[in-house]
């Protein structure tokens, strides 16, 4: 990812938590040549060291064929907006987009084992929805064991990681101040999600 110096996450620890608190992920993985993508909401676990990328496809998907023959991407990226050159000094200015975003790479391995696919399912509704534990686990085995074979898990080991976050650090303490007013005066949810990135640093 092209990431200026001036726009680089300083700590792997800050692009970690920003992966967690934007977790619905975009996945890219190369099969015969072309890329293929997967929309999927991931669990980023830190243990023993190592950072762990953990999800499921649908077992039609095509790209659960092919995501352990080579690394793949995972885009984590949100939020984001445009950035008019009204809000700047200098009358030269062009308009450009803020926004944050953190790219890991690693290959796959799948997790085929029934007992760990459903700690994966289990652990992911703890974290979304932990009112549904009770429901889910009220369901049947006939009903949950068909569920989990129509998935394929997987967990992937980040060997690189990439992040970015173009919050106008080019810019004056003036300039910077006027695009975080106008960002907190916009209805758009994210515009001001990226307001409050740009108050933290």
């Amino acid at each position: 990812m092209y990431t200026p110096a001036a726009f680089r996450f300083e700590h792997a620890t800050d692009m970690i938590s920003f992966m967690k608190q934007y977790s619905f992920a975009t996945i890219i993985t190369v099969k015969e040549g072309l890329p293929i993508a997967t929309h999927l909401p991931f669990q980023v676990v830190e243990q023993e060291g190592k950072l762990l990328l953990r999800s499921h496809f649908a077992a039609a998907n095509e790209q659960a064929t092919a995501i352990t023959s080579a690394p793949s991407l995972i885009i984590f990226s949100e939020p984001h907006a445009y950035i008019s050159p009204a809000e700047y000094d200098k009358r030269e200015s062009v308009p450009t987009w803020n926004y944050m975003a953190v790219h890991a790479y690693g290959t796959a391995t799948l997790i085929r084992e029934e007992k760990q696919v459903l700690s994966l399912l289990e652990e992911m509704i703890r974290e979304v929805e932990p009112s549904y534990l009770e429901q889910w686990n009220g369901l049947s085995d006939k009903y949950r064991n068909g569920m989990m074979k129509g998935i394929v898990a997987f967990e992937i080991l980040v060997t690189d990681l990439q992040g970015k976050k173009k919050l106008s650090q080019n810019k004056t303490a003036t300039e910077r101040d006027r695009i975080i007013t106008r960002l907190e005066s916009e209805g758009d949810a994210a515009a001001k999600q990226l307001a409050q990135h740009m108050r933290m640093g």
